[in-house]
């Protein structure tokens, strides 16, 4: 089992001498109570690169007060046996944060609408914990997966706008055998929500043949918001179909068209996505 690494400037050294002995690394953020999907990142990330790093922080700013920050899994000695001889190093600060930090990073573009219309903190929180992330831990590449695709695609911009050395890789979502999107808050599910959860994905795959098959894109997305509520769901905050680039609404029937989804059951909130050109 890999020794944690919680000062970073030793992270910054560790990476430093693997580039001097000429090794590629890449780094796999999560927030920990590692799952199969993060499993599956590590796996890419060694495919890609000589070493491969892993943080585990569960970063406060991306959580507003009303949200589960103190009931968000965590448990660092399991995660390091499930990561097991996956990663070269595994980082785990106390805290990424100055006792005074003042500075933000605020993106818009992409981070606008979806998410940021029922969570106005969360982007800036994760954009402003990714950049110090990948300052702290300056690797070759990163990789975070498709199942957060809003994310994926705001921290694409914020490496463009703002010249950062470092290529972003993505992965396929990692699902459960019925289609469930694997997640950390999946275990706080009521088994009766748990039955319900993946119609989530069965609905967008739904709208996404509608769409296919010429529906009306408004026609297609009410449907599919119907159908989300008469299945069982609490609450949806949206079904949306987005250019793939800037994740601005679109009515243009693509391949690379992505629709989304966010929803509740009960006390959890699920999200997924699925590109129209991966509908069969």
């Amino acid at each position: 089992m890999k020794q944690v690494v919680q000062d970073r400037q030793d992270a910054r050294t560790r990476i430093a001498e693997w580039r001097g002995k000429g090794l590629t690394s890449c780094l796999v953020p999560t927030m920990g109570s590692i799952h199969d999907g993060h499993l599956a990142l590590m796996e890419r990330a060694r495919a890609v690169a000589d070493r491969v790093a892993v943080s585990i922080y569960v970063n406060p700013t991306q959580f507003a007060a009303n949200e589960d920050f103190d009931n968000y899994p965590r448990g660092l000695k399991a995660d390091m046996a499930s990561i097991g001889q996956r990663a070269d190093m595994v980082y785990a600060p106390v805290d990424l944060y100055h006792p005074s930090h003042a500075t933000q990073v605020n993106p818009g573009g992409a981070a606008l609408g979806l998410e940021s219309e029922f969570r106005p903190h969360f982007f800036t929180g994760v954009a402003t914990v990714v950049l110090k992330l990948l300052n702290q831990l300056p690797t070759d590449s990163a990789i975070f997966g498709q199942k957060d695709y809003q994310q994926l695609t705001v921290i694409r911009q914020l490496v463009r706008d703002l010249d950062l050395p470092v290529e972003i890789l993505d992965h396929p979502t990692v699902r459960e055998a019925d289609g469930l999107a694997l997640s950390s808050r999946n275990i706080h599910m009521a088994a009766e929500h748990r039955a319900i959860a993946p119609q989530l994905q069965a609905i967008l795959r739904r709208t996404a043949q509608q769409l296919l098959a010429r529906t009306r894109p408004k026609t297609a997305l009410a449907d599919g918001r119907d159908l989300l509520r008469r299945s069982g769901f609490t609450g949806i905050d949206y079904l949306q179909l987005c250019n793939p680039m800037d994740l601005q609404p679109t009515e243009a029937v693509t391949a690379e068209a992505r629709l989304l989804g966010a929803v509740h059951l009960g006390a959890v909130r699920l999200i997924d996505n699925i590109a129209l050109g991966d509908v069969k």
